[in-house]
């Protein structure tokens, strides 16, 4: 499955043009608030040189890049939990997410409204985290009353209701979710019910097309209240990464390059994303396809097999391993192999960023 991330923000601060780049669709961006209605989706390949790379080594007929889903969902307003806007019923379109994007107004523009009269980003976000605890907040207090009335006959279920209310508790002074320990009873319930604050936390800040980099205004603000969050920051300019999906690739690069662009906004968010949720990408090779699989830190190699097709982490023998630094400075497995590169592995290898595997199995 690949990794899918919701994007949530107040209305006109860019969460469509965003999409529109990485999508490079059109989805409509209109200067008023509640331009977007019904949810988004939008499929994107996570940018990997390494696979035409692999693909002319093995001369592959196709490459399939790893991939990232995004949700775009109408912009929430202060009062969206008691129907303020279009109210929060499309918040229900990301609850299976792994991660949410809130995007964040970082520019000024007189010509484009703010719901909120101008932009603060601080502000901003205060107001997204107590709109998404109050609708987590319901959604809890629908399970609490549950689980009380059956305490009363299964006693063992006191302790998920004396969870419950101190999830209850903390969403109803308008905090997030995922200050509770990971190992803790509370974060396992907020997973369970699919929290939305308690999904890992993206800070996208959306600033002016001349003002791209962390110096921005507001930037350093999010920067520090996400250090205190565990979640990342990824500043960009949504209009200047529309303007440049909007042309050819050569193109694209050449602009980039033009403007002083080290790396685009959207390669770093996806980056930020991979990193927030602790993944990483292993490659497989061969004269059929060139293909990226998206996996967790500390996968072993059974389990990564798994994601290729469940027979072959059934019947897994050993993982033959290269490092694309390698097969890249050798340009073939038999070179590899000759050099002695080439490593055999068993069930208990713990799978690395830029394996090149080959996995033996009984069918």
């Amino acid at each position: 499955m690949a990794l899918a991330c919701g994007i949530v923000g107040l209305p006109n601060v860019g969460k469509s043009t965003l999409f529109n780049a990485m999508t490079r669709s059109s989805v409509v961006a209109e200067n008023y608030p509640f331009a977007t209605i019904d949810p988004n989706v939008g499929v994107v390949a996570v940018p990997d040189p390494r696979l035409e790379i692999l693909a002319d080594i093995f001369s592959s007929k196709q490459i399939v890049p790893a991939t990232v889903n995004f949700i775009d969902i109408a912009g929430l307003v202060r009062g969206a939990s008691q129907g303020e806007g279009l109210g929060n019923a499309f918040l229900s379109h990301i609850r299976e997410v792994d991660a949410v994007a809130m995007v964040v107004r970082c520019f000024h523009d007189h010509n484009v409204i703010h719901v909120e009269g101008g932009p603060d980003p601080l502000r901003d976000v205060e107001i997204l985290t107590t709109e998404l605890a109050l609708a987590d907040l319901a959604t809890v207090e629908r399970r609490l009353d549950k689980s009380r009335a059956r305490a009363k006959a299964e006693p063992k279920l006191l302790e998920e209701v004396v969870a419950l209310e101190q999830i209850a508790a903390t969403l109803n002074e308008g905090k997030a979710a995922r200050v509770f320990g990971v190992d803790s009873r509370e974060a396992a319930l907020a997973k369970e019910l699919s929290l939305l604050t308690a999904k890992p936390l993206l800070y996208v800040a959306n600033v002016d097309e001349s003002a791209t980099t962390a110096s921005a205004s507001g930037v350093d603000l999010l920067q520090e209240r996400a250090r205190t969050e565990g979640a990342e920051v990824v500043a960009l300019s949504a209009k200047l990464e529309a303007e440049l999906s909007a042309l050819s690739p050569s193109d694209a690069e050449a602009f980039a390059r033009e403007l002083g662009m080290q790396s685009r906004g959207l390669d770093l968010l996806i980056v930020a994303a991979y990193r927030l949720l602790r993944l990483i990408t292993f490659l497989t090779a061969g004269e059929k396809e060139t293909r990226a699989w998206t996996i967790t830190k500390g996968t072993k190699a059974p389990e990564a097999a798994g994601k290729i097709h469940s027979d072959i982490e059934r019947g897994f023998i050993r993982a033959e391993i290269a490092n694309f630094s390698d097969l890249e400075r050798l340009r073939s497995l038999n070179a590899v192999r000759d050099a002695g590169l080439l490593r055999s592995e068993g069930r208990d290898y713990v799978m690395q960023e830029s394996d090149v595997v080959n996995f033996r199995f009984n069918v």
